[in-house]
């Protein structure tokens, strides 16, 4: 499961770097809307063998083979809508300075950060600013051999369904719905469940399929479509002669061709079990594949590659096709490893009732992680830290594997310095100096701790279905793993192993996720609107749960000075203690599959907004001009060729724009049609 969004943290906090980075690397690439974009560094890349960047250029191509499948995932019109815009913006002939051309480029850098008409982060449909005549104007000019076109689908059908999905706001407004009083399935604009489908007949259809006393359970609905045919509800799943099949097609060609080079035959392994997987579409080889790849932990090269995170389906079943390439950073390794290797010690420690405790955490692993290719959902914007599988029975039998990004959160850093956030949100200057000093060690640590143990500690209690909290899941989920790092990072354990040099250097930590909770991650957030993504209801519920569990002693306050909301935390160890109690009562809900005590903590906590301390809160950001977002363009990989044109290694440039990168991509990584 994925951390905290990084872009929500990073563009935030000026952190203080922890390791030696380029200092002339230019991090910044382009702004546009609510987004920043930047590039990242890939250092190390050097120190490994040709026959590793090889690998590593495979698992590139597999990764960007994928594509379209997570575009064609996020709405059903977005690849015709991407093909129309592109085609627009490469041969616009006209004033490039006029409203309409500023107002169209402008949404057409949205659509492919998006990779759809949706907003990554919030899912509410962008508003484009161009009128109805300018596009119609420009789509006229395009060569019909050009356009988009379904089979048998003429230009004046084409403009007439996809002119109301971009200008309509009442036409799929919203990707992912998870207001529970309706049917978040009928409601969401995803192209994960076909017309007419119901969240009933959903529900219905995986609950007519799930053994409760199967203590191996695949999960359901990962690699597949729910649609309606005559009025029977099927599946259509993803796989080589199946939904996606071109796509697929080439992902397994270049992760053939990776496996040729693989470092070890665990490696040779796993692989070839997540080929068979793609051939099939058998959740049961998905299930042998996770095992194989977590048991895996010699190699430098790893990767994620497939249908993994669930947060773009209202209900959490099915995966966005992501992937992710990268290879261990050694150094800082050594940090998350010490950690990975007392979870004993931490899962027995936990303040959770000793019933939904593991009685043995079994293969934990984790590493740090130098990113080199993003692709899929976790691209232009991604996590800075990753624990899987998902599957809770391979967590408890088999273990898990965590990685936290580090040059990522390096780059986010660079890219923060200098912006002049601590000086607008911070309360004084004592807390500004230890989130000077201690606020970069800890926010990688508390990634540690939230992927590496988090996400991997307790157990569900026999017979309770993994998808019992339904659209709150992956909201309670990220708050338990988020509440376990947030409990431990005071832990003198911390001190003992060497990971923390100061047993105060956690309150950098708690400032910024109280801060962030209540006030500055509502930047990211429109007037009026209620807060929808996971991460953020799990930031907003555990911020809010304290302040007003703890208002009694006054733990922790909102305070005015000079006008201005600030947080003001009186006493840390007691916000500790709400922490521990906190946590004790999501795992309950969890490990018990407690639906209704999931709803009522996330209605209470974690999605309405004070209007006022918004307001607030959106006036200081804009006097800073800092974005909420941030994401990424990856380094090209260039292959060295040998004399008989075979690749004998690989470099790396990263001059590329954003713009070009996003029609280099479409080029290049077409594989699916209309």
């Amino acid at each position: 499961m994925k951390s905290l969004i990084a872009a929500m943290l990073a563009s935030s906090i000026a952190l203080s770097a922890s390791a030696v980075v380029d200092k002339n690397f230019d991090y910044h690439v382009d702004r546009f809307a609510d987004i920043e974009v930047l590039r990242y560094e890939v250092p190390e890349f050097d120190r490994l063998t040709p026959q590793q960047r090889i690998m590593i250029y495979y698992l590139s191509q597999a990764a960007q083979a994928g594509r379209d499948i997570i575009w064609d995932q996020n709405g059903k019109y977005n690849l015709q809508i991407r093909k129309l815009l592109e085609n627009i913006y490469t041969s616009f002939s006209g004033d490039k300075n006029s409203k309409d051309y500023k107002a169209f480029e402008k949404y057409i850098k949205q659509v492919w950060f998006g990779n759809g008409i949706h907003h990554h982060y919030s899912t509410d449909k962008f508003t484009p600013e161009f009128s109805e005549d300018f596009f119609k104007e420009q789509v006229a000019l395009i060569p019909d051999a050009s356009l988009p076109l379904q089979p048998g689908q003429t230009r004046e059908e084409l403009i007439s369904i996809i002119t109301p999905v971009i200008f309509d706001p009442t036409v799929m407004p919203k990707r992912v719905f998870q207001d529970g009083a309706f049917d978040v399935v009928v409601n969401s604009a995803s192209n994960l469940y076909g017309e007419g489908v119901t969240q009933q007949e959903v529900e219905d259809y995986y609950n007519n399929l799930k053994d409760p006393n199967d203590p191996e359970p695949v999960s359901y609905g990962l690699n597949s479509r729910i649609v309606k045919e005559n009025g029977e509800i099927k599946e259509q799943v993803y796989h080589l002669n199946g939904l996606y099949g071109p796509a697929i097609a080439k992902i397994i060609y270049w992760l053939d061709m990776a496996k040729s080079v693989a470092e070890n035959d665990a490696q040779k392994a796993y692989i070839t079990k997540l080929i068979d997987y793609y051939i099939t579409g058998d959740l049961k080889l998905f299930d042998e594949y996770s095992i194989l790849w977590t048991e895996e932990t010699d190699g430098d090269v790893d990767f994620v590659n497939g249908f993994i995170e669930s947060y773009g389906d209202p209900l959490g079943m099915t995966g966005s096709w992501e992937s992710y390439v990268n290879f261990k950073n050694q150094a800082s390794t050594k940090r998350t490893e010490t950690i990975a290797s007392n979870a004993q010690w931490f899962e027995d420690n936990s303040p959770v009732d000793s019933r939904f405790k593991k009685d043995k955490v079994k293969g934990v692993s984790a590493k740090v992680i130098n990113a080199a290719m993003l692709a899929g959902d976790a691209f232009p914007s991604t996590a800075i830290g990753i624990n899987l599988p998902n599957a809770n029975w391979i967590r408890a039998a088999h273990g898990s594997k965590s990685v936290t990004l580090e040059n990522i959160t390096e780059a986010y850093d660079m890219a923060s310095h200098g912006n002049g956030f601590n000086e607008e949100f911070v309360i004084d200057a004592p807390t500004s100096q230890i989130m000077d000093d201690y606020l970069y060690i800890t926010d990688m640590l508390h990634t540690d701790l939230h992927e590496c143990l988090g996400h991997a500690s307790g157990q569900l209690l026999p017979g309770v279905d993994p998808d019992a909290l339904k659209e709150n899941g992956s909201a309670l989920e990220e708050a338990r793993a988020d509440l376990f790092a947030l409990y431990y990072l005071p832990d003198n354990k911390l001190i003992e192993l060497g990971i923390l040099d100061n047993p105060d250097a956690y309150k950098a930590e708690y400032y910024k996720y109280m801060l962030n909770g209540l006030m500055t991650q509502l930047n990211r957030i429109e007037p009026g609107k209620d807060i929808e993504e996971a991460h953020m209801r799990n930031r907003q519920l555990i911020a809010a749960w304290i302040l007003d569990n703890g208002k009694k002693d006054k733990v922790v306050e909102l305070v005015k000075k000079n006008g201005k909301t600030f947080i003001k935390i009186n006493d840390y160890k007691k916000m500790r203690n709400l922490i521990g109690q906190l946590l004790a009562e999501i795992q309950r809900i969890k490990s018990e599959g407690d639906y209704d005590a999931g709803v009522a903590l996330i209605n209470k906590y974690a999605v309405k907004v004070d209007p006022k301390l918004h307001k607030e809160v959106l006036e200081r950001f804009a006097s800073l001009d800092i974005p909420p977002y941030r994401g990424f363009i990856n380094p090209v990989m260039v292959p060295v060729l040998g004399e008989k044109g075979e690749i004998v290694d690989v470099s790396l440039q990263y001059g590329e724009t954003y713009p070009q990168q996003m029609l280099r991509l479409s080029k290049d990584f077409k594989t699916l049609g209309y």
